[in-house]
């Protein structure tokens, strides 16, 4: 179904409950929370989509994505544990987790445009007006959402809540 190989299965399964986790941790804490039930989850199914496209990739970009992917989520959860400021910890995690989202969003985004419905995608070339206006959505709530974060951010900080 689909065209997609069983390993796919595996990473597209694997990595797919990584989106409503990320929602609800963006809508719950207006960002990814890696100390947290959600958060740990999140983190084992990225890893999990993120190893996992590796031996299925057809695309050079594929590569790219899933090592960038796999250095901001090492990044994201691990510069809570180093020594220095929190504050500037927390924009750190921050950002570096939201562009894990984001890198989740584009090939899935994609894939979905290419695949659905099995038989007669939506769109079935690369430069497609579809699929680069669908990219240029996720990119620009990237930006819109980093910003928003960034200036919530600084205003705990303002308010005394760091």
């Amino acid at each position: 179904m689909f065209g997609i190989s069983m390993l796919g299965w595996v990473h597209t399964l694997g990595s797919l409950p990584a989106i409503p986790l990320a929602a609800y941790m963006f809508a719950r804490h207006g960002r990814i929370v890696p100390r947290s039930r959600a958060g740990a989850a999140y983190f084992v199914f990225m890893l999990v989509g993120a190893v996992s496209v590796f031996p299925i990739a057809h695309q050079p970009v594929s590569y790219v994505i899933g090592s960038v992917t796999l250095i901001l989520l090492a990044a994201g959860y691990g510069v809570g544990w180093l020594p220095g400021p929190k504050r500037a910890k927390m924009f750190i995690e921050t950002i570096c987790l939201s562009l894990t989202a984001f890198l989740l969003m584009v090939p899935t985004v994609s894939e979905i445009l290419r695949r659905v419905p099995d038989g007669h995608p939506l769109v079935t070339e690369m430069n497609s007006p579809l699929l680069l206006g669908a990219q240029a959505t996720l990119l620009a709530l990237l930006v819109i959402g980093v910003t928003a974060q960034v200036i919530h951010l600084r205003r705990q900080k303002n308010e005394g809540e760091f």
